[in-house]
């Protein structure tokens, strides 16, 4: 008699796990492509899929390091690389900030969940932007703890309300995630925003984190100060990679580094390094490119493509215009990162999700929902400004034409106006 195998139940905490930027909808977009459909891809933020290429001397550097990959480096990381990032913050303005205290990663999603693994226990609360990047709330799931969504308001350019942040911290609030610039929205929320902040932190023992992958992507008229230069005497954590400003996601080569006093964040990072040690350590070949990365010509390089007539800031603007012409589309342009997050003008019975489904399937546009980045409400979509100027026009004119296909589903039948 042949048995019946049990299926494999999974940990509750998976269960409760949600990430779906991978999901459903991208896995559609990546059939209709196999049938042959041109797909206009705005869905996640991936410079090197739309042809910006890393600079040579970063490839190079990388190229040149493969004979010395070999071998494990410490758990934290090359020595080399751990210091070139450490002096890039203190010019930054971490005029504190030392080797010893820098963690390589990954990439940050990887030191995201390590971070957490180490700071939270079942029952603890983490206090993340809404919309917000949905990797934080996820990684605070698995631990058991639970992510608390502090909203970001459209009317006040996606920054929060420091009061609102403040009346959702409590007893069991051991964190404030701060993502700046922001993802999904692109924002860069000023300096009285971020100090009210640290004041916060400082107030209740918080410790913060501050996920800044996008810290060189701002555009003109915007500068960025990391957190943590703001917040000497608070412990925190500021996260960044090569993935973006560098245009080398499949490098995952992420950082975290510590700021703060070291007796209130010692026990801390010695459990951070712990964890870092079970992975043995981070990939090895991709960190012999960091500090050429973060040299004054590759960065000087990445600033000209945000400067005016730079190449993604005309993309930023490119996308932007010619969302607006759609006279219901409401859109802050952004000051930081390389995303718009519109809201749409959708009828009642109409979500984003619909709209992103209705969008790919009849127009062959992939964008990603607002819901997935825990948006108030449920007419936003998150676009990625990467492609040339003139597909995100196309794109732009076939989200127009998405609307206007729902708007006339919607209106009354002329026999139902005579009535």
């Amino acid at each position: 008699m042949k048995q019946t195998i049990a299926p494999v139940r999974p940990a509750h905490t998976a269960r409760e796990a949600r990430y779906d930027l991978r999901g459903p909808l991208a896995e559609r977009a990546a059939d209709l492509q196999t049938r042959g459909h041109d797909i206009i891809d705005l869905h996640l933020g991936d410079p090197a899929a739309h042809g910006l290429n890393a600079p040579d001397t970063v490839l190079r550097a990388a190229a040149e390091g493969l004979h010395r990959a070999a071998a494990y480096s410490d758990e934290r990381g090359l020595p080399a690389a751990r210091e070139a990032i450490a002096d890039h913050y203190r010019q930054a303005g971490l005029v504190h900030a030392t080797a010893d205290r820098v963690f390589l990663g990954n990439g940050v999603s990887e030191l995201a969940s390590l971070s957490l693994q180490a700071l939270l226990d079942p029952g603890d609360t983490l206090l993340v932007p809404a919309p917000g990047y949905p990797l934080w709330p996820a990684c605070a799931t698995l631990t058991g703890a639970t992510a608390v969504p502090y909203l970001c308001r459209e009317d006040t350019a996606w920054a929060p309300d420091p009061a609102e942040l403040a009346a959702r911290t409590g007893s069991r609030t051991r964190a404030i995630v701060v993502i700046n610039p922001g993802n999904p929205t692109g924002a860069h929320w000023p300096p009285a925003v971020l100090e009210s902040i640290v004041d916060l932190a400082r107030r209740h023992h918080l410790m913060l984190l501050s996920d800044e992958i996008y810290a060189e992507l701002c555009y003109p008229g915007t500068t960025h100060v990391p957190l943590a230069a703001l917040a000497p005497d608070v412990p925190c954590l500021t996260f960044g990679g090569l993935s973006k400003f560098c245009r080398l996601p499949g490098y995952r080569a992420g950082w975290a580094v510590a700021s703060g006093p070291r007796s209130a964040t010692a026990d801390y990072l010695q459990a951070l390094t712990l964890l870092a040690g079970l992975r043995m350590c981070p990939n090895v070949p991709a960190q012999h490119a960091i500090p050429t990365a973060l040299s004054p010509d590759v960065l000087a390089s990445t600033r000209r493509a945000t400067a005016p007539g730079g190449t993604l800031t005309l993309c930023r603007d490119a996308l932007h215009s010619a969302l607006t012409l759609h006279p219901g589309v409401r859109c802050a342009r952004p000051d930081g990162a390389f995303y718009t997050f519109p809201r749409l003008p959708l009828p009642p019975a109409v979500d984003d999700k619909a709209f992103t489904r209705h969008l790919l399937e009849r127009h062959h546009v992939l964008a990603t929902p607002g819901a997935q980045f825990d948006a108030p409400g449920s007419t936003h979509i998150r676009l990625s400004a990467l492609a040339p100027p003139e597909t995100l026009d196309i794109a732009a004119q076939r989200i127009h034409q998405a609307l206007g296909e729902f708007a006339a589903a919607e209106a009354p039948s002329a026999g139902e106006q005579d009535g």
